[in-house]
C-alpha cells in the first residue's frame, strides 16, 4: 500500500477502506530485518553539486549495501541495483545515489508534482527518531523535486504539509545514457544532494544540527515502474491488459521496511555523524 497523500478525490467509502487497510497492514507490519546502519563521516570542505560523485571526499566514502525489496526476504532482489553514500559537514548532509537503469524517462518537471507517479528515488529522514515530525523527499531524472512534512504517520491521523519546502536544497543529476530515448539502452543516472540541517524545520519544529556521535534515522526508496512505450515514443506505466490497470510498481530501499509502507519510521535504518576519519 502506498502512500494516502495523492491529492486526488476519493469517495467516502474508498478512504474508509483505505483507513481499515492501513491498520490491519499496522497489527500486521513485522519488520525484515534489523535496521540497517550506516557511519557518515565528515567532509572538512563544502562539496560542489553536481551529480558526478568525483570529489575526493566522496571516493572515500563508503557504500551502503544494495537495495533490496521493502518487504526484505519476502520477495526477490531487485532487478536493478541501487546504492548511497553520505558525508556531512557543520551546514549539511550529503547524499549521493547511483541508480542502474535501462531506461531512463522523467517528464514530471514542475515542482511538487506527484514525482513517485514516475521511476524515482526518495529520502526519509527523521532527525530526532521519535517516529513524528519528519520529512520526505523525492527526485526524478530530470532533478525535479517533490518535497514534504509530516507531522505524524499517516495511519496515526498525520497530513502530509505539501507546501513545505527544503529552503536552499541543492541537487543534480548527471545520466549515463539518455533521458526519454527507448531507442537504446541505458545504464545509470547518479543524484547529489545537499540538505541543509536548518532547513529541516517549520514554525512548530526547530532544526536539529548533529554533532559528533549523533544518530538519525533514515532510509531510502526507489520506485520503479514497468513501462510501456507509445506510438509517439513516449514512456508511460505499464497496464495490466486484462483488467487495464497499472501494474504496481516495485519498491527498492536501503533497509528493508517488512511491509509495503516507507511510513513507519521506527523501521528506517540509523544514520551515525562521526567527525573521525574512515580508516
Amino acid at each position: 500500500m502506498r502512500n494516502f497523500y495523492l491529492p486526488f478525490k476519493k469517495s467516502c467509502c474508498a478512504f474508509a477502506a483505505a483507513l481499515f487497510l492501513a491498520n490491519i497492514s499496522e497489527i500486521f507490519a513485522q519488520p525484515a530485518a534489523a535496521p540497517r546502519e550506516y557511519t557518515c563521516f565528515q567532509t572538512t570542505k563544502p562539496l560542489h553539486i553536481d551529480g558526478k560523485l568525483n570529489e575526493s571526499a566522496w571516493k572515500k566514502a563508503a557504500w551502503t549495501a544494495t537495495f533490496v525489496d521493502i518487504e526484505g526476504d519476502k520477495k526477490p532482489l531487485p532487478l536493478q541495483e541501487t546504492k548511497v553514500k553520505m558525508l556531512w559537514d557543520s551546514a549539511y548532509l550529503y547524499i549521493g545515489a547511483v541508480i542502474e537503469e535501462e531506461h531512463i524517462w522523467a517528464y514530471q518537471e514542475k515542482r511538487d508534482q506527484i514525482v513517485y507517479l514516475e521511476n524515482d528515488f526518495e529520502v526519509f529522514i527523521d532527525p530526532d527518531g521519535d517516529t513524528e515530525n519528519y520529512y520526505e523527499l523525492e527526485i526524478n531524472a530530470l532533478n525535479n523535486v517533490f518535497d514534504l512534512f509530516l507531522p505524524k504517520t499517516y495511519r496515526k491521523g498525520g497530513k502530509a504539509q505539501l507546501k513545505w519546502d527544503i529552503a536552499n536544497l541543492k541537487s543534480a543529476v548527471t545520466i549515463n545514457g539518455s533521458i526519454n530515448d527507448p531507442k537504446n539502452k541505458d545504464k545509470r543516472w547518479t543524484v547529489e544532494i545537499a540538505i541543509p540541517f536548518k532547513s529541516l524545520s517549520n514554525e512548530h519544529v526547530a532544526a536539529i544540527s548533529p554533532q559528533d556521535g549523533s544518530t538519525w534515522r533514515i532510509n531510502f526508496s526507489r520506485v520503479n515502474w514497468q513501462h510501456a512505450i507509445g506510438e509517439d515514443g513516449k514512456y508511460s506505466r505499464k497496464r495490466n491488459p486484462e483488467i487495464n490497470k497499472i501494474i504496481p510498481e516495485y519498491n527498492w530501499v536501503w533497509s528493508p521496511q517488512g511491509i509495503i509502507n516507507m511510513h513507519y519510521p521506527e523501521y528506517w535504518g540509523y544514520l551515525h555523524f562521526s567527525t573521525q576519519k574512515r580508516k
